[in-house]
């Protein structure tokens, strides 16, 4: 599926040569399974101690000619594109508070959406190699983050990639529709619009940020589209449909994300990922401008624990809003609160409630 190498110097575009080493060594037998399935670029040492490649690729692309994915368009006077969303970043605090959790399901709609998103976490952990010993407590697996086997680097920019490929689809054909709504129908949206589409252009800034440490191959591009197509078009239909379900689904998923990025952590902080663990790894300059990243915490850890911050952001939206008046009510993430309106004289905080808000909390 992919070409997935890491190296100290990701974002350096001069340096992209380099990301052919950033792997660890793993045993041949253990990870030929995931090669065959993605196609990652792994080395493997035999019984003399040399290193042989997995027996097959998905990937187009030489270790010896990869490059900066995306480069930076030079031209005679503009010097700088900025961000359509500027990140408003985190605390240490807000980020150490977000913890892997899950809502039950209530009603019909929501076991429908969550049944669905086990279906895709299953065709998921399958299309990204993940082994059976690499998988955690099934009778928990939203919450539960140890495995009896890590995953590598490798795996993670796996899962990362093509996590992030598809997690841009649901905010940009929600968003779509609403506006195309508020054409039809002469009035105005409320504030939803902009939550949408600012959550579909943050989804891609994940992405990128991973691109910018691997470069997909041609069998791991048609899977994206694939999957793109597939997810596009489902989603269209459900929220003309269901925007409440549709909603309680993308929270579902975000569950999953959240849970994804805090089991990427603890083996991180482990140390059972060394090249991230290495305190001098150095992540894109992408990701270090865009989530205004401090001196002294621009670490693989840290880089995770924002994502996985916007992450429990998007989760907390989306079971809010499935929890609204999808017609009528104002999205309450960029509503300004009356004097004594109880305990949201301010807005919401969606990252603190993982479960998100009831309407009765945010609309009264």
């Amino acid at each position: 599926m992919i070409s997935s190498t890491v190296s100290r110097a990701l974002y350096q575009p001069h340096r992209a040569v380099h990301l052919g080493r950033g792997l660890i060594p793993v045993h041949q037998t253990q990870f030929s399974a995931l090669a065959f399935a993605v196609g990652a670029r792994v080395v493997a040492p035999d019984s003399r101690g040399h290193h042989l490649p997995s027996p097959r690729y998905f990937s187009t692309t030489r270790a010896t000619q990869l490059r900066d994915f995306f480069p930076a368009k030079e031209t005679a006077y503009i010097r700088k594109t900025p961000p359509a969303w500027p990140h408003h970043g985190y605390t240490e605090q807000e980020m150490l508070s977000v913890v892997p959790e899950h809502r039950p399901p209530k009603t019909v709609g929501d076991w429908m959406a969550w049944k669905l998103v086990r279906m895709c976490r299953w065709a998921t952990d399958i299309a990204t190699g993940i082994r059976p010993q690499q998988q955690v407590d099934k009778k928990n697996p939203t919450t539960a983050t140890s495995a009896e086997q890590p995953l590598t680097e490798a795996q993670w920019l796996v899962r990362f990639i093509f996590l992030e490929s598809i997690a841009g689809v649901p905010g940009m054909v929600a968003g779509m529709l609403r506006h195309l709504e508020s054409l039809r129908h002469l009035k105005r949206d409320n504030g939803w619009i902009e939550t949408l589409l600012e959550e579909s252009y943050n989804e891609r800034m994940h992405l990128l940020t991973f691109m910018k440490m691997s470069e997909p191959g041609w069998f791991m591009k048609t899977m994206i589209m694939g999957a793109q197509g597939v997810f596009f078009n489902a989603l269209f239909i459900s929220y003309l449909i269901s925007p409440k379900i549709t909603h309680r689904f993308v929270g579902y998923l975000e569950e999953e994300a959240v849970h994804t990025y805090t089991r990427c952590i603890r083996e991180i902080e482990r140390g059972d990922l060394p090249k991230w663990s290495d305190p001098k790894f150095q992540i894109p300059e992408l990701a270090i401008t865009y989530w205004h990243m401090p001196e002294g915490k621009r670490t693989m850890r840290d880089l995770i624990m924002y994502i996985r911050a916007d992450e429990a952001v998007h989760r907390g939206v989306n079971h809010t809003l499935s929890n609204l008046n999808q017609k009528e009510d104002p999205n309450p993430f960029v509503s300004d609160y009356k004097v004594g309106a109880g305990e949201h004289m301010h807005k919401p905080n969606p990252h603190l409630k993982p479960t998100g808000y009831e309407r009765s909390e945010v609309i009264g």
